[in-house]
């Protein structure tokens, strides 16, 4: 990691909250190194050893430190430094988790939560020598409470950042990863068909179910649930409510552009982690009532405690589905979420 970035503002951060704590925890010391492999008789013909991934397990665990530890340090100094440290913060991730790290800073008025850190296992794909786009999960308890972390880059010249969070729902253990001889996993392509839900098709499916309910074209491929079947009920009654009060209602699910990661699990399912967006738009539709009440998760974003005619808010979602393989048809089961409120305007 390039010395003029991330280490001149763990250097910044830690002067000015000099006796505190720079990480809040966690060893994160991966496993040891490649299992050792049984000597070969001289009669025998010596199976040449897999070449060495582009990501080792070694490296990976150095990444949890690295990124964890400077996110602590960022976290720490924010009400301090403020947009300066979100900056820096926004170097460290991407995708779904930019968005909501920005509102973490954001919505607190610059005193985002701070995370105590377990000892990761890690779960790193056996990408080959000079593989783009790279990635790794490792799960951890953040705060005593197992999470799945999932670090990726975006090529070889680039720095690791962080790409999703989410934390595993009560009740719900992560479904075993396959490792190999060698404890390494393996990444599952978009497309894949061994599964009941390819990887790229999880989050299309979910907004529909997240949309429609149970009735919907997806119904039976994912699980009942709150974070399904209850999000397309409780949009039903908000849109109910805003009628009766004069108001127009909708809140649309969509996939995006982010990365899907995929990991292979011991039964031959998946373990599949991807991103939605929530877009609500309430509307006055008549003169009657020409004011819309901002929710109270909102008014960091906006001044007034109401707005005139249109209230538009977005939401960043994160999750882990467990997905059957396609031998044994199932539904898939969301197993852990993270998300909120990340942008809203009003006029």
């Amino acid at each position: 990691m390039r010395a003029s970035g991330r280490l001149r503002t763990l250097a910044l951060a830690a002067g000015l909250l000099a006796g505190a704590t720079a990480c809040s925890g966690g060893s994160a010391a991966p496993p040891s190194a490649s299992v050792t492999r049984a000597a070969v008789t001289s009669s025998a013909t010596a199976t040449p050893a897999p070449p060495p991934p582009e990501v080792t397990r070694a490296q990976a665990g150095e990444v949890f430190s690295t990124l964890t530890a400077t996110d602590d340090v960022l976290r720490a100094a924010a009400p301090k430094l403020r947009d300066g440290t979100l900056r820096d913060a926004l170097d460290l991730t991407r995708d779904a988790e930019a968005q909501l790290t920005t509102a973490a800073y954001q919505s607190t008025g610059y005193h985002p939560p701070r995370y105590e850190w377990g000892s990761p296992v890690l779960y790193v794909p056996r990408f080959p020598a000079g593989a783009e786009s790279p990635w790794f999960t490792a799960l951890v308890a953040r705060d005593g409470h197992p999470t799945l972390l999932t670090f990726a880059r975006v090529n070889r010249g680039a720095e690791w950042q962080i790409s999703a969070v989410t934390r595993l729902l009560d009740g719900q253990d992560p479904p075993p990863v396959q490792l190999d001889s060698e404890g390494y996993a393996t990444a599952l392509d978009p497309g894949d068909k061994s599964v009941t839900i390819s990887p790229q098709y999880m989050g299309p499916l979910h907004a529909t179910v997240a949309e429609a309910g149970a009735t919907g074209v997806a119904a039976g491929l994912i699980a009942p649930g709150p974070y399904t079947t209850d999000l397309a009920e409780e949009i039903s009654d908000e849109r109910a409510a805003a009628k009766e009060d004069g108001l127009s209602y909708d809140s649309i699910f969509s996939g995006n552009d982010y990365p899907v990661y995929a990991l292979r699990t011991r039964d031959g399912g998946a373990l599949i982690q991807y991103s939605l967006s929530r877009n609500t738009t309430t509307t006055a539709q008549t003169n009657v009532k020409d004011f819309i009440p901002v929710p109270d998760d909102a008014q960091w974003a906006i001044d007034e405690p109401k707005v005139r005619r249109t209230l538009k808010l977005t939401e960043t979602h994160q999750y882990a589905t467990a997905v059957p393989p396609a031998s044994a048809p199932a539904a898939a089961r969301v197993i852990a979420h993270e998300g909120g409120l990340t942008r809203a305007s009003g006029e």
